[in-house]
């Protein structure tokens, strides 16, 4: 009886560290990594890197958002990185014409806000899958932004460049951004009726809809909030770059998400949250930090980017199959 009870209590310890390991151990990853970056290059820990790293996964982090709340519905967007460069090329273009930059942000987060809810409205109305949609927009939009050109860049922006250059009290302006939509995105996945409906779409759509939720409604929505997000960065892009460049923007979706995935968004939706996302993207500054520090070759990141998207789609199966108990 003694043995019995004693198995018990190790069964129980067992499934006791894999609940915490799934739950936490991508911030021991992430630490982990810190370590390493620090120990391979001295220049890793200076106040300068550390800022650049974060200001490198601001951008990123802005689309990731909006792209966690997609995936937590069961849906994502493979078009961001093109709707970026339309939007922040038209930012660029109608700041420039207005002589504000206020005018030019806000066209491209409506510009973003449009073709999400046109994703959206074809996603959720005639039940199209959302690969098919985002892929035929990634291929419009990028269309879109050479059209608008010409094929060119816009080298000239003007005072536009501060959203993506500028700072306040030190901290660039691009960090502040993607901190004040890290903060929305988890207020409205943790505290409004929105966020929970998103979950319960992700987790099962048809005892969301029994409940009495407007799949389509909500669905639409989402891509909209996506959408203005996306637009945002695209602005914050051609800032930081300062030039209006028609191929900019390219695997921004997909880094984006990535980054939910490693940090514990499900691809199968109904599981997910904003503070996993932003260790999944430092995750991801910090490989690409230190790999640009140790002078590996582009080509070689590209592999390695590669190589964690394949990883990071295993561990959601295998973190998924943990918690059902396979």
């Amino acid at each position: 009886m003694t043995v019995k009870i004693e198995k018990n209590k190790s069964r129980i310890n067992l499934n006791t560290f894999k609940v915490l390991l799934v739950k936490y151990g991508i911030f021991l990853v992430l630490i982990a990594m810190l370590i390493i970056a620090s120990l391979l290059s001295p220049y890793f820990l200076t106040r300068e890197n550390l800022v650049n790293v974060v200001r490198q996964v601001s951008i990123m982090l802005i689309v990731a958002s909006g792209m966690t709340m997609l995936l937590v519905s069961g849906l994502f967007d493979i078009s961001a990185g093109s709707v970026m460069a339309f939007a922040g090329i038209l930012a660029v273009d109608i700041s420039m014409k207005t002589n504000s930059p206020i005018i030019g942000i806000l066209a491209a987060i409506a510009v973003g806000a449009a073709i999400g809810f046109i994703n959206g409205g074809i996603i959720a109305k005639y039940r199209v899958p959302a690969f098919i949609v985002t892929l035929g927009m990634m291929s419009a939009a990028r269309g879109a932004a050479y059209i608008y050109t010409g094929g060119y860049t816009i080298v000239k922006i003007g005072s536009f460049k501060i959203i993506g250059q500028g700072s306040v009290i030190g901290i660039p302006l691009p960090i502040i951004i993607m901190a004040f939509i890290l903060v929305i995105a988890w207020v409205i996945l943790n505290r409004l009726r929105f966020g929970r409906y998103l979950y319960a779409i992700g987790g099962n759509e048809q005892a969301a809809l029994a409940s009495g939720v407007n799949i389509v409604r909500i669905k639409i929505l989402v891509f909209v909030i996506s959408g203005c997000l996306i637009g945002l960065a695209g602005a914050v892009l051609m800032g930081r770059i300062n030039a209006g460049v028609p191929t900019a923007g390219e695997g921004y979706e997909f880094d984006a998400i990535t980054a939910a995935i490693i940090g514990g968004t499900s691809l199968y939706g109904g599981i997910g949250n904003i503070p996993g996302t932003i260790v999944g993207a430092l995750i991801i500054g910090v490989l690409n930090n230190i790999l640009n520090l140790m002078g590996v070759s582009s080509y070689w990141q590209l592999v390695v980017k590669g190589a964690i998207i394949v990883g990071a789609v295993l561990l959601d199966i295998k973190t998924k199959q943990t918690r059902i108990g396979k």
